[in-house]
């Protein structure tokens, strides 16, 4: 059945509540009108309309159709629209939010490879949080966002393909835990931790802290930096510790990453846009994005105490990175 044009002929119908003025207004006769919607109503399984009286009235199931119908077709018209753009060589701007702490790698393979798939499209990079991401995508401000899992309000979005980066703990160099080769949270007791404020991702942020808990860690205070190169020092003066990729760590000769014992932390990103309101670019922009993390993060070699202490293996540590297709976003 061709489920869009029998919608088309059923708004006229609702709209003038009479079959004889909708199919003069269609320029069709009555008979197939008529058909057409007993065959919607069959395929739906609902009546539409109450032919019982004199006039013609929508039922509830009817009244409801309409509305969804007429954003539907609105749908269709803005994407032929826009795939009329597409064709002509012009798809606009993609206005794309990325996390704060993305790195300038991974931004401009991000941008060079849409740039190659999608030669017409101009990317509006904004850094922006994943709290406000879903925000501004619930306003059309956005057309995609790069967040971290779990999304609260995600109900409208959609989400696409997921990469995972592994976490590990930033201690002190000086720290007895440093000259382990991996550490477990309970080790962490008595530290203080060091997170991102809450607001920027609080499914993520509260994530963590189930972990830790279930870790046997419960720091005694959490301490919010949203630079992580601010959070970085304050670990490296003795302050406390931070979970992080190794990115950053490897930057601080006054700290130390190690990896997490059965490595309970993985930091799950993807892409997602409004269902409702899809820029034609925002599915293939998730794909991009998601091979992007996993070519930028080669698997890392764990150095040894002894070997990390050497000038030469003294380096920023490359991202470890999950990335399946049977990858859960929302459990690490």
């Amino acid at each position: 059945m061709d489920l869009i044009r029998h919608l088309r002929l059923f708004i006229v119908v609702a709209e003038e509540l009479h079959f004889s003025r909708a199919a003069d207004l269609l320029g069709m006769a009555q008979p197939p009108l008529s058909q057409s919607i007993r065959r919607l109503e069959r395929e739906l399984g609902l009546e539409l309309f109450d032919r019982s009286a004199r006039q013609v009235r929508l039922t509830a199931a009817g009244a409801l159709l309409l509305e969804e119908a007429r954003e539907l077709l609105a749908r269709e018209e803005r994407l032929r629209t826009v795939m009329a753009r597409v064709r002509e060589g012009e798809l606009g701007t993609l206005r794309a939010g990325v996390p704060p702490q993305t790195p300038a790698r991974t931004l401009h393979a991000l941008l060079s490879a849409c740039a190659q798939e999608f030669p017409g499209l101009r990317i509006d990079l904004q850094e922006v949080d994943t709290a406000e991401q879903v925000r501004l995508l619930a306003a059309a401000r956005l057309n995609v966002g790069l967040v971290h899992h779990p999304v609260a309000d995600a109900d409208d979005l959609v989400l696409g393909p997921s990469a995972g980066v592994e976490l590990g703990v930033v201690l002190p160099r000086s720290s007895p835990l440093a000259r382990l080769s991996e550490v477990a949270l309970a080790d962490l007791t008595g530290h203080e931790l060091f997170l991102f404020p809450r607001a920027a991702a609080p499914g993520w942020y509260d994530r963590i802290l189930d972990i830790c808990r279930e870790g046997g860690f419960t720091p005694p205070a959490v301490r919010h930096a949203r630079n992580p190169e601010f959070l970085l020092g304050l670990v490296a003066s003795g302050r406390g510790v931070a979970f992080d990729d190794g990115r950053v760590a490897g930057k601080e000769p006054r700290a130390a990453w190690r990896p997490l014992a059965g490595r309970p932390l993985v930091l799950w990103m993807s892409a997602v846009w409004q269902v409702h309101s899809a820029h034609p670019a925002a599915p293939a922009f998730a794909r991009i994005a998601a091979e992007v993390i996993a070519r930028e993060g080669p698997p890392r070699r764990l150095l040894t105490p002894s070997e990390e202490s050497s000038d030469e293996t003294r380096r920023p540590r490359p991202w470890s990175v999950v990335f399946g297709p049977g990858a859960d976003p929302a459990a690490p």
